[in-house]
Parts: structure tokens; sequence; C-alpha cells
């Protein structure tokens, strides 16, 4: 219902809120509209008064009252069905027409009806009583007159009220008027309603090299949060990149938390300025695919993606070198009906060209309203083509990948091509146990190298045992239990022995086979040291193992004797005993002797077997 006189600004927003159930109507204080039938109507505060003789039938509802300033606020509007009786001479003097003084007066008599409402939290109603003069005459031929009453006093978002004549046993009308949120979340209004609690504020942009600075007017008791479309503003700066012209700030005050969001768009009359506009255009993306369509033939299909919603026109071209000058394949868009909003806060527009020669390269050219150039050409991409390429990249980066690892792991395949030469396959990489034996004639200088060895091997992450650091050990237990105690060790976890050789024991080694020869020891004279009983136990384990063919695979001779060059094969020149085990000299081979450590095997069942036979030959 439009209640008259309104301006064209009260219909406008009138048509704009009648989306979500609130009309616009124009009056700034109380007010009743009454029909022909009753003249002189006033409205004023009135008292309940149970005895009102007037029937009185009603439908309320809020609504927005504005002043002609356009400050609104909500207002009760209450459409009333009033029903008065005739008495019978009244009635009779209407029908017979006289034109007496007296029976004018009769005809036109002063009455009144009187509508309350009260708030949910309150014991007393609030009235408002409508007096008017009754023309008789008139009323003979309509009992039923309606009268609209518009109730300005202050009514607060989601108020709870009840409306009901004042006449006795009358229904009761329950009204809830509307809620904050409902009424201010409407853009187009929060400057013109009062009652709601948004920022107001102003944004002066100040253009910086790389960066819009927005100068904040109107808002001095707290700085307002900021977003710029879906992204929410730690600063007040935006980089120039991002820059649109449809580009739209909203600000809201954190502290309330009633605040409603207030928007700003900087740029929507004035426009981007030019020496920003490229900035825009960089924005601006267009991808070309072909498809092919359900009867077989193939369409280009385009989608143009912007920051804003823009005119122009795309233009099909058949191949980039041709696609300057004049096009008759040229599709226009404009208006913002077909343009759709990504996830990414963009916009988005899409067109096709339909039976195109998929044999040529088809390529687009695009033209858009208030750039000063051409954006192109954006084609297909031949995705044959581009397969064939995907595949070829991927055999490449197999074979590096391939030969990269081949290089970083090169020592590793040389000593699996090394166990596979000795008869099996080995485990490569795992650092076991050492147990590293001194020289029978061990001097200073030799006892500080086996000391050194021995830190060394402990640095790289072996388990290392040094018979010169188990002397109490051996004291407690005796020489040749511990050695069996330690060899029972590299068993369990698999490990190397470590000889030291010095020209001495070499010596000492050449007197133990000669007297050993036919299996016979014969008594002489020997050198006693504390470390002589284990250099000569190991000698007998490493005949035993020799004639099972696996002295190699446990034992290690390392020479001190650092002006030699041999390498770690048999030398002929040591004593038969000793000859056919892995040689290192140290220091210049200390590399290559940590290698051979870490290559364990894993045939536990011949090391089992092996254990075995050298205890019961022992």
């Amino acid at each position: 219902m439009f209640f008259p006189k309104w301006p064209l600004w009260c219909i406008f927003f009138s048509l704009c809120l009648s989306a979500c159930g609130l009309e616009f109507i124009d009056y700034g204080s109380d007010a009743v509209i009454c029909p022909q039938v009753f003249s002189d109507c006033t409205i004023e505060n009135g008292l309940y008064n149970p005895e009102d003789i007037v029937d009185v039938q009603l439908e309320a509802s809020f609504k927005l009252c504005c002043k002609p300033t356009r400050d609104c606020a909500l207002c009760l509007v209450i459409e009333t069905e009033v029903s008065i009786s005739m008495d019978k001479e009244v009635e009779e003097d209407s029908h017979s027409g006289t034109d007496g003084e007296d029976d004018e007066d009769k005809r036109n008599e002063k009455s009144s009806m009187t509508v309350c409402y009260q708030h949910a939290a309150s014991t007393l109603p609030i009235c408002k009583k409508v007096e008017f003069t009754v023309n008789y005459t008139t009323l003979a031929h309509q009992n039923r007159n309606k009268v609209s009453m518009v109730i300005t006093d202050v009514f607060h978002f989601s108020s709870q009220i009840s409306v009901y004549p004042s006449k006795f046993n009358y229904q009761t009308k329950k009204l809830v008027a509307p809620s904050e949120e409902k009424v201010c979340s409407q853009e187009l209004l929060q400057k013109y309603i009062s009652m709601c609690p948004v920022l107001t504020f102003s944004i002066n942009p100040v253009y910086k090299e790389n960066h819009i600075e927005l100068q904040i007017v109107g808002n001095n008791k707290t700085h307002p949060s900021l977003c710029v479309k879906y992204e929410r503003l730690a600063q007040t700066t935006i980089p120039l990149y991002s820059v649109a012209p449809c580009m739209c700030i909203e600000g809201w005050d954190d502290d309330d938390p009633r605040s409603q969001r207030s928007q700003i768009c900087p740029f929507d009359k004035a426009g981007l300025p030019l020496h920003l506009q490229h900035f825009m255009w960089k924005n601006v993306s267009v991808n070309v695919s072909l498809s092919k369509m359900s009867d077989g033939s193939t369409a280009l299909l385009w989608n143009l993606t912007a920051p804003c919603r823009l005119d122009g026109e795309v233009s099909l071209c058949h191949k980039a070198s041709i696609c300057k000058g004049k096009n008759n394949h040229t599709q226009k868009f404009v208006g913002v009906s077909k343009w759709k909003q990504n996830s990414k806060g963009l916009w988005e527009r899409q067109g096709a060209y339909e039976n195109i020669d998929e044999r040529i390269s088809q390529c687009v050219m695009m033209k858009i309203s208030g750039a000063h150039q051409e954006f192109g050409p954006f084609c297909a991409v031949d995705t044959g083509r581009w397969h064939w390429t995907l595949l070829l990249v991927g055999v490449m980066l197999l074979v590096c990948l391939t030969v990269l690892i081949i290089y970083f792991l090169r020592d590793y395949v040389k000593k699996w091509a090394w166990s596979w030469q000795h008869g099996g396959f080995i485990k490569i990489g795992k650092k076991g146990h050492v147990l590293l034996l001194s020289p029978p004639d061990v001097d200073e200088a030799v006892s500080e190298l086996v000391c050194q060895l021995g830190s060394q091997l402990c640095s790289q992450g072996f388990s290392v045992s040094v018979d010169q650091w188990c002397r109490k050990d051996q004291c407690t237990m005796g020489p040749l239990p511990w050695l069996y105690s330690q060899l029972q060790k590299l068993d369990n976890m698999g490990g190397r022995v470590l000889l030291v050789l010095t020209q001495k024991a070499i010596e000492k080694t050449e007197e133990w086979t000669l007297s050993n020869k036919g299996g016979e020891v014969k008594d002489q004279q020997q050198i006693r040291t504390p470390y002589s009983d284990l250099f000569t136990t190991s000698l007998f384990i490493i005949q035993t193992r020799k004639e099972l063919g696996t002295a190699a695979e446990r034992f290690i001779l390392v020479k001190v004797d650092s002006h030699q060059n041999k390498s770690h094969s048999g030398d002929r020149r040591l004593p038969e005993v000793l000859q056919g085990l892995p040689l290192f000299l140290l220091p210049s081979q200390g590399q290559s002797l940590t290698a051979e450590l870490t290559v364990i095997e894993t045939d536990m069942g011949s090391r089992e077997e092996t254990r075995t036979c050298w205890r019961m030959k022992i």
C-alpha cells in the first residue's frame, strides 16, 4: 500500500524493502486516514476504555516511517474495520430526507474509538484514541468502514507487542518487530536508519609508488576493520596490482558486536585513474580450448576472467599471425547477466564458436571497452602434441634420475658386485661390531696407533672392542674366555676381527707356522706380553677357518707400516697362515678399511657351522 504524497525516493526504497517484507511510508508523527463517511478525524493519546461502543476489527504490522529529512525508524500501522450501529430514529430520518437544522445535527454526530498496544515486558498499555464525526446519511449505505492508524512511538528491533481494541472481550493480536540484522543488512538503507549500528566513514585514496593508502575520514573513535571483496585488510594499504574500478571496501567496528558492515566504492563514479588502468588489464586472462560436440563437430570454447564485469567483443582467427584486422566472426558481450563469480572473487564469462576446423590452430582476439588496445591472440593448445611433449619430458626426467642414483650409490653398487663374485648376496650399509687385537710385541708407538684406530672406528658408528681397553675383563675372565666372548658377540651382531701386524708380529707368525708343521707344537722360547696369548689364539682360529674357507669373511689384517703401498689383496710375503686375508695399510687406506667393515655376511647357517667347527678343533 502506497500512502499519498510519497516522494520518488521513498517509493524506490519501499520496493527494495519489499523483498524482506518491510514497507516504507512517509510519516514523521502519528497519523490517521479515515473514509469519507468519517470527517474531522484526529488521533491522540488516550486511556483504556472497556465501555467503548464502537465495534473494531484490526490487523497490525510494522513498517518504516520516514521524515522529510529521510530519517527513518520503525512504526506501527494498524488497519481497522469500524462498525457503528445507527439509532432507529436517525435511520428513519436519513431515509425521509428532511433538511431541518435539528435533523442535520442528528445525522452528523461525534464518535470515537480506542486501540491499545502493550509491550511484552510492560504491564501498562499505551492507547491511541481516534475521534471523528459520523455522517449517518452516508453511513446508511456502507456499514463497515476502514480506518488506518500510523503510530510513530519508539519501537525497538525484535520487540514483542500485543495490539487490541479498547472494547472489552476483543481478541488480542500479537506482533514481533523485525530484527536488526534483517533491516540493517540492506546496504541502500543503512544511512537512512539511525537505529542501525552502522559505521559511517569515507575513504580518501592516496596513490603511492607501489600501493594505495586509504585515509579514513569521519571515524575518530576507533580504527575500523576493512576488507576488499572477500579479503580482510591487516593495514590500510592496497597493492596497485589488485586495484580495479569495481573495487569496493567494507568497514565495520570490531569492538561493537552489533555493528553492521557499510560499503564504499571509491572508483565507482570517477573511474580508475589512467595511470592505474594497466594494472587492471594485467589481471584479465583468457583461456581457450577445443571440445568435441555430441554430433562429432568441434567447438572452440573461450573463458574470460577479470576482476570486474566488462563489455567488449571476441573475434575468431585461424592463426596467430593473421589475427589482426577486420573479422566477421565476432561475438559481443554486453551487460552483467551472464557473468558468474568464482571462488576467488573474480568474474567469469564464457562463450563458444561451433563447427570450427580443428586441423588449424584456432585463436581469438579480445577487445574490451575502455581499453586502448586489443588483447591476444589467445590460442587453443594442441592436446596431442602436448601429450607427446609430456611423455618425452617424463622419459628424460627418468633417465636423469637413474643416472644420478647410480652416481651417488656407485660405492654400494661396487660392493654388491664384489659380494656376488665372492659367492652370494650380502647386506650392505650395516655397521657391526669390530674386535681390534694388538700384536704380541706392542710398544708405545704401536699401542697409540691401535688406540687411535679404535677411537676413529667408534666415531664412525662402529661398536668397537680393543684388547688394550679391556685388560680388567681379561684379568677377571682370563684372556682366552674373553676372546671367545668377543667372537660370540661377533656371531650375534655381525662384524670383523682386525689383527694389527708389525714386522716382529710377522716374524712371530712365521715361527708359529714352523712350530706347527704336522700339527705338533714344539717347545721354544716365546715372547711373553699381555697380548701374546690373544695373538697366538687368533692364529689357531684363522688356521681353522682357512680349512673351512671362511677366514677372509671374519679376519682383516692391518699393517702399521705406512711406507709400503700394498693393496688389500693377499700379500705373498706374509706367513702362510695369513695369506688370503684382506690386508690394509694405515693410515693411507683408512677409508677403504671403513668401507670393508660395512660389508657383513648374512648366511647365519654357515656362520653357525664355522663357529662350531673351530671351537671343537681348538
